[in-house]
C-alpha cells in the first residue's frame, strides 16, 4: 500500500525545496546534453541527481564518488568500444564487460557510485564522443558543485 512518509510532515520544507532543486539541477544538466542522441546516458545522470538531492548524506552522495564514478564509466566504457564486437552476441558481451569494468574499477578507487555504470552501458551502446564526454563531466560537477553547496541545507529524505 502507497503511504506518506512519516518524516513528511516534520520536514515537508525539504522535500520540497530538493525535489524542486534536483528539477533545477536536472534542467542545468540538460542544456549541456543533446538528449534525443543519448537518451540511456541522460538516463544515469538522472539517477545521480535522485542519489544527491534525496539522499545527500549519503556515501554515494559524495562528490569525490559522483565525479569519481562518471569519470570510471566514462573511461570503461569508451575502452570498451575498442574490443571488436560485430554480432549480437558480442556486443551483449562488451556491453556487460564494460559495466562490469566500471564496477570493478569503481571499488578499487573507493568511487562507488551506482548510476555511473549506466553511464558505462550508455558510452557502450551509443559510443563515445567528445560531445557526450564533456557534458557527462560537466553535468557530475555541476551536481557536485551544488551538493557541496547545498549540503547544510538539505537532509536524506528516504
Amino acid at each position: 500500500m502507497f503511504r506518506v512518509d512519516k518524516k513528511f510532515r516534520r520536514y515537508w520544507r525539504n522535500y520540497v525545496f530538493q525535489s524542486v532543486f534536483a528539477a533545477f539541477a536536472i534542467f542545468i544538466v540538460l542544456l549541456f546534453f543533446n538528449i534525443q542522441k543519448r537518451p540511456i546516458i541522460i538516463a544515469s545522470i538522472g539517477s545521480s541527481v535522485f542519489i544527491v538531492f534525496a539522499l545527500p548524506k549519503n556515501i554515494t552522495a559524495k562528490p569525490k564518488r559522483v565525479i569519481g564514478g562518471h569519470l570510471a564509466g566514462l573511461l570503461c566504457g569508451s575502452l570498451s568500444v575498442l574490443i571488436p564486437h560485430s554480432s549480437l552476441l558480442s556486443s551483449l558481451f562488451v556491453y556487460s564487460f564494460a559495466v562490469g569494468a566500471s564496477i570493478f574499477l569503481m571499488v578499487v578507487t573507493d568511487t562507488e557510485h551506482p548510476p555511473a555504470s549506466g553511464t558505462a552501458l550508455g558510452i557502450a551502446v551509443a559510443g563515445p564522443s567528445l560531445h557526450t564526454i564533456v557534458a557527462v563531466i560537466a553535468g557530475v560537477v555541476t551536481l557536485s558543485v551544488l551538493h557541496y553547496f547545498l549540503n547544510p541545507y538539505i537532509r536524506d529524505l528516504a
